[in-house]
């Protein structure tokens, strides 16, 4: 086995690599400088968000790596303040001035923000900015089936990503199962959930010691076999390289069940509950 970077299939027809890197906090020339040591050891899905306050950041990176334009995929995300449709069509076309990009390959809705409900007409709009060509691929983050179904009543279209909160002590199973079942991939905020937590836990010492791996390649791994893209962040090179270095090693049946059996029905970080969570 390789430790060639894998990809998968959207239901756009479009390919996603199987692991990117979070841009969350990075940002100014030492952002510039991590994210692209990211890009020059093999990362190609950058994940970024309006909210982030770094698409320039991101931009930037991209300018400056070697790495052509084509062969990266570049994430931003809707804030929950802009979900009118004619908002949300200019905050794409902001975002794309401000990284000075010309499209973006995945533009996802932040949250669902279920209180205002504005989230349909939302996802009209990235609708109408994918058949524009401002972005390539469109989907959500953080949509419950409740949400993901209602969009796809009333316009037709599911996501083809949905980006969640998924990790050891969360790790989302009905969720997932939902997603595999319509076809939508899922994607992994906080795959290493708090550094303390999951580097103490035995269980994962284990587990790493096994197969003579780290708690972040064996975590990745996991997500990997899962069918999660993980999008881990980190702005030091060698972690970088370790985190991007999990295809030549596999997981066997029992280890990924005890991995999953560490799930907690409490196990959000911050408590940030999709059916009642307000992001703007």
């Amino acid at each position: 086995m390789t430790n060639q970077l894998q990809k998968i299939t959207l239901n756009d027809g479009n390919h996603i690599p199987a692991i990117g890197f979070g841009t969350y906090k990075l940002k100014g020339n030492e952002g510039v400088a991590a994210i692209e040591s990211a890009i020059n050891l093999g990362y190609r899905l950058l994940d970024s968000a309006y909210n982030y306050e770094n698409e320039g950041t991101v931009g930037e990176a991209v300018r400056r790596t070697t790495v052509p334009r084509e062969e990266l995929m570049i994430t931003s995300k809707l804030p929950g303040r802009y979900h009118r449709y004619n908002d949300a069509i200019v905050t794409i076309e902001e975002s794309l001035y401000r990284a000075k990009l010309g499209y973006y390959d995945i533009y996802l809705i932040h949250w669902p923000n279920p209180n205002r409900d504005l989230y349909v007409e939302a996802w009209q709009a990235l609708i109408e900015a994918k058949k524009r060509g401002l972005v390539r691929s469109i989907g959500v983050c953080n949509f419950l089936p409740e949400h993901l179904k209602r969009l796809q009543d009333e316009t037709g279209v599911l996501p083809a990503i949905n980006q969640i909160e998924l990790h050891p002590f969360f790790n989302q199973e009905e969720q997932r199962e939902w997603h595999k079942e319509h076809g939508i991939v899922t994607e992994s905020w906080s795959p290493l959930a708090r550094a303390n937590d999951v580097f103490e836990n035995e269980v994962l010492k284990n587990i790493a010691t096994k197969y003579d791996k780290s708690i972040s390649q064996i975590i990745l791994r996991w997500h990997y076999q899962l069918g999660a893209v993980a999008i881990p962040k980190s702005a030091t090179p060698n972690r970088q390289l370790e985190n991007i270095s999990l295809f030549d090693f596999s997981l066997d049946d029992q280890d990924m069940k005890t991995i999953a059996s560490l799930s907690r029905q409490d196990g959000r970080l911050k408590n940030q509950d999709p059916a009642v969570y307000e992001e703007f």
